[in-house]
């Protein structure tokens, strides 16, 4: 079989002795050696950098990350280096194969592991990685054309176009690839922006405009590599502007009521809002929605134009901290300057409390059955809870009551009987004598 090999390999290149090629053949299985040896080196000190700027931005450690990314290092070194020995030279068939087989390879092995790496299906990266080493690999055999030709010939022609199985191929190759380098891109902007200096809005505002940057200008280039006409979609995109406008209004009305949302930092990630009877803290401004996560752990989705028409409360829009009331109530018999005094001393024993400006406890007013004050202290993380917060500052104040014995006094009612019926009278002295006298009671014979 290697001899029916070398005897086609021969025919191909006649007029090279078969010494030659076997040394340029040799010499070349050298290079690719020390390719992928550089490779191996070069991915064994830049791959854990690169996975540790991966688990930065992504926020999670994951062991097939570090190793998809250490071995796209190694590849990519292989089929770089491959690429300048293969052009550096006027190499002869034997020497071609070797290299153009490696490069073929590496190329297939990276577009796989790049696919799969930006979340897109397993069998996607497959398809692509074994589509990249036909193409590189077609040239082993005369060349991509006899098999450019071939796929050509299955279609039909709708006017001026040929709809072949080439042309859709082609667009499904060019479609995948754009995608995941417009996905890619939009992680590494994604991760430049998120550590700059912006405040919350402005990061995400900047993602958003440049993910539409970005998968606008994969789209136009797709049109352009795929030799379509711009001007050939003028009617279709006078057709789908008429069907935005009536069909898509409150999804476009939405989508620009965000990006307004986001320009004059009226809500941000992060902020405690209440909007109704929904009330929690914005874990995500979508191009659609707010998300608002309340500590129930329910995530209400509020539409961007609710938000721009509604009244909204936030609660951290100019500052974060936020002043909770608390009512409490004491008995008249209660010493009150050591009542307030120990619910001074149960704000200090909240960690949560702020200490600047200071907790204060204001009497209100003098009750039916209490003396009424108000506890007015100063949180800066109300969305961590309110409701949490409010009752272990009420149970600090119980526990210090109960120890200084103060007295939380309950609703009472007293009744003053100013005159009665002379019948009811005599019903209620002749029910005092039978409990007196016992004796002269039925129940006793």
């Amino acid at each position: 079989m290697i001899d029916n090999a070398l005897t086609y390999i021969e025919s191909l290149a006649p007029d090279i002795p078969r010494n030659v090629q076997y040394i340029e053949g040799a010499i070349a299985a050298g290079l690719v050696a020390l390719a992928l040896t550089a490779g191996w080196y070069l991915s064994k000190y830049i791959g854990p950098k690169l996975r540790h700027l991966w688990e930065a931005r992504a926020g999670y450690e994951s062991e097939l990350a570090g190793r998809r990314i250490r071995d796209m290092t190694r590849r990519a070194t292989t089929f770089i280096l491959c690429g300048i020995f293969l052009a550096a030279y006027p190499w002869h068939l034997i020497a071609q194969v070797v290299f153009a087989l490696t490069i073929a390879i590496t190329v297939g092995l990276f577009a796989n592991d790049l696919i799969r790496g930006v979340r897109m299906p397993d069998w996607l990266g497959t398809i692509i990685g074994l589509a990249l080493f036909v193409s590189i690999g077609s040239g082993l055999v005369g060349g991509i054309e006899p098999i450019s030709e071939a796929m050509d010939k299955v279609g039909f022609n709708i006017g001026t176009r040929r709809i072949s199985l080439l042309w859709i191929v082609t667009m499904a190759i060019t479609a995948v690839m754009l995608l995941a380098v417009a996905r890619v891109l939009m992680r590494l902007v994604s991760y430049i922006i998120g550590n700059s200096e912006l405040d919350g809005a402005q990061k995400v505002l900047g993602q958003k405009l440049a993910t539409v940057a970005i998968l606008a200008g994969a789209f136009v280039l797709g049109l352009d590599l795929l030799g379509i006409d711009l001007t050939a979609l003028a009617v279709f995109s006078g057709a789908f502007g008429l069907a935005i406008g009536f069909g898509m209004q409150k999804t476009i009305g939405n989508l620009f009521a965000g990006i307004i949302l986001l320009m004059d930092r009226s809500i941000k990630p992060g902020d405690v809002i209440a909007v109704g009877d929904s009330f929690g803290w914005v874990n995500k401004i979508g191009v659609r929605a707010v998300s608002v996560l309340t500590r129930e752990g329910k995530e209400h989705l509020i539409p961007n134009e609710d938000l721009m028409t509604r009244e909204v409360e936030n609660w951290s829009y100019s500052n974060p901290n936020v002043r909770i009331s608390i009512p409490v109530g004491v008995s008249y018999d209660t010493d009150m300057d050591q009542a307030i005094d120990l619910m001074k001393q149960a704000c200090v024993d909240v960690p949560r409390v702020l200490h600047h400006p200071k907790p204060v406890v204001w009497m209100l007013e003098f009750g039916d059955n209490s003396v009424n004050f108000e506890i007015r202290c100063w949180i800066m993380d109300p969305q961590s809870g309110v409701g949490n917060f409010k009752a272990a500052i009420l149970k600090r104040v119980w526990d210090l009551f109960k120890e200084h014995q103060i007295e939380i006094p309950f609703p009472q009612r007293v009744m003053h009987i100013k005159s009665m019926p002379q019948e009811a009278i005599a019903k209620l002295e002749a029910g005092s004598k039978q409990t007196t006298n016992p004796a002269e009671s039925p129940a006793t014979e």
